[in-house]
């Protein structure tokens, strides 16, 4: 099959604007290579809407008659399901044994195999920013794949091999971006990156792997929004964003008591010995907020949209938060007590909405706390301690007792608890005496007095597998 042999030849200088990627032509030659751009046009210029607008009329129509395949997309996909999560998880582990990759919405052979060799040759350029350990370079890998598959999902009825595919997007933040795009040039796409607002990545631009036009200064001019001409053989919306719906609590009157969970710690009989655990002080739990971390969410232009916290789970960097925190930002910045340093990351490995967690990643070693792996059932009157960022006030620490087992939504059980909590308190840990994670702080009734509810462990532990 010639596809093996299948070469992509970099010509990105052709394209000095928008004009010029409207007209670049990169069909597939006879030696079975492509020339493709990879283009950075950074900065406005007086026609910059007015091009934009051409450009999508102009490479609507050629789509539409078959002469190429155009997408542009504002965005990518932020969030992947815990069912994403696993199936590209298995694609890559397969992929890694035999070279072969499978993905869920693409089927075509060429499609797929272009994939895979594009992978292999971004995961090498990867390992060239930073070291990289193979639970970074899977995680990254993952990612990848399911943006790979997102992205053409609406377009699979239309693709075909040997016509030109244009790929446009704007203002890309992180080099997980970058190479994601650099990712679809090496599978045969031209690439154009809008960068209207803010220059590329340095890591990114150090690189080099893509071209740089600048044609004036950067600004925050609207972009138009991209809207597709009505095609038989075409899905719509293809403007990629987040689409989770925010949760909402609902507390059931007269309900006090745990209901439709099953304990996840074995029988007793068949338990190992457990070793003597003892109570700490509130002097020492304090001191666990050394593992609590403050998170800033932050939009595309980087500006703050919202403040939660976070707790170590996993020494690989793993960070677990509430998915209303980690939802709806284009990255975070997270801070952790007696470290100057400000870790940033777009690392949302995998969330669940109805039990409202999250697990975001950064690059560094962590101290994790262990969670509570029920030894004796939760009990009304039971000690707690919350640790948390308040309003911004970094790892405060507050103390109170469970006061009660709350149903809430599809019968999962929440802790009710009275350590005081605020606004970004969200995600914070609730700990039993001996420093063990009992649940997650979640959501506060305004209305009330320390009236607050934490995702009990057994949900916690469910969902962190494999991480800790």
């Amino acid at each position: 099959m010639l596809e093996n042999n299948f070469k992509i030849l970099y010509n990105s200088n052709l394209v000095k604007d928008i004009v010029s990627f409207i007209n670049i032509n990169n069909s597939i030659k006879n030696n079975n290579s492509r020339q493709i751009c990879f283009t950075v046009i950074a900065g406005v210029n007086a026609t910059y809407t007015e091009d934009i607008g051409n450009m999508d009329r102009q490479l609507n129509n050629k789509m539409n008659s078959g002469q190429i395949l155009y997408i542009r997309i504002k965005e990518l996909v932020r969030q992947m399901t815990f069912e994403d999560t696993a199936f590209y998880s298995d694609a890559y582990d397969k992929w890694s044994r035999s070279r072969k990759l499978t993905l869920k919405c693409i089927t075509d052979n060429i499609m797929t195999e272009r994939a895979g060799n594009a992978l292999q040759r971004t995961l090498t350029v990867f390992r060239q920013t930073k070291t990289v350990s193979p639970s970074m370079e899977k995680n990254f890998a993952v990612k990848l794949l399911f943006w790979y598959d997102n992205l053409f999902k609406p377009y699979i009825s239309q693709f075909q091999p040997n016509i030109p595919l244009k790929i446009v997007t704007q203002n890309i933040i992180k080099i997980q971006e970058y190479l994601f795009f650099y990712m679809l040039t090496q599978s045969g796409c031209n690439v154009l990156l809008l960068q209207s607002e803010k220059a590329i990545d340095t890591v990114a631009e150090k690189l080099k792997l893509s071209y740089q036009s600048v044609i004036g200064n950067y600004s925050n001019i609207k972009i138009p929004e991209y809207t597709l001409s009505d095609s038989k053989d075409r899905q719509k919306p293809v403007v990629q964003k987040s689409t989770t719906n925010r949760n909402t609590v609902s507390i059931p009157p007269r309900t006090d008591r745990r209901q439709n969970i099953v304990s996840q710690s074995p029988n007793q009989e068949s338990k190992p010995k457990i070793p003597q655990r003892t109570e700490k002080s509130f002097e020492e739990l304090a001191q666990l907020a050394k593992s609590v971390v403050m998170i800033a969410v932050h939009d595309r232009k980087g500006d703050i949209i919202g403040l939660g916290s976070g707790i170590m789970i996993g020494k690989e960097g793993y960070i677990l938060t509430n998915n209303h925190v980690a939802r709806g930002g284009a990255y975070y910045s997270v801070h952790i007590e007696n470290d100057d340093n400000t870790y940033m990351t777009d690392e949302v490995i995998k969330y669940h909405p109805l039990y409202d967690l999250a697990v975001i990643r950064i690059e560094k070693r962590l101290d994790p706390i262990p969670v509570y792996k029920g030894q004796k059932e939760l009990v009304r009157g039971q000690k707690v301690v919350a640790i948390g960022s308040p309003l911004g006030l970094f790892n405060s620490v507050s103390d109170g007792i469970i006061s009660g087992f709350r149903e809430v939504k599809d019968g999962v059980v929440m802790i009710q608890f009275t350590a005081p909590i605020s606004s970004g308190s969200s995600g914070g840990a609730v700990l039993n005496l001996y420093g063990e994670v009992i649940g997650i702080s979640t959501a506060g009734i305004v209305e009330g007095q320390n009236i607050n509810l934490a995702m009990d462990y057994k949900y916690i532990n469910q969902f962190i597998k494999g991480f800790v």
